[in-house]
C-alpha cells in the first residue's frame, strides 16, 4: 500500500479536523482515494466540483497514485 502525503483545505480542513495527514491506501487513483475519504470523514462535496492537485500539478481524477506522492484537494473558492 502506497503512503501519501494529503493536505486539506476550507471544508475539507473542517470535515477532518486536519490540515494534513500522512495515509497508508489502497487507493491507485486520485478519485480512489477521494471517495476512500469521503466514507471516513463524511465529505459533502462531489469530486466534479473540485480539482486535483497531485505533486503540485493539477492533474485529472484518474491519475495513479505512487509511493510518496503528495495530494491535494482543492474545493472551490468561495467568499468575496
Amino acid at each position: 500500500m502506497p503512503q501519501i502525503e494529503l493536505e486539506y483545505f476550507a471544508q475539507l480542513s473542517e470535515a477532518t479536523g486536519l490540515r494534513s495527514e500522512i495515509r497508508n491506501t489502497p487507493a491507485l487513483t486520485a478519485a480512489a482515494l477521494y471517495d476512500e475519504l469521503r466514507e471516513q470523514y463524511g465529505f459533502a462535496l462531489p469530486p466534479g466540483r473540485m480539482r486535483v492537485a497531485v505533486n503540485a500539478a493539477f492533474r485529472p481524477w484518474e491519475q495513479e497514485l505512487f509511493e510518496g506522492d503528495h495530494v491535494v484537494f482543492i474545493p472551490p473558492v468561495t467568499g468575496g
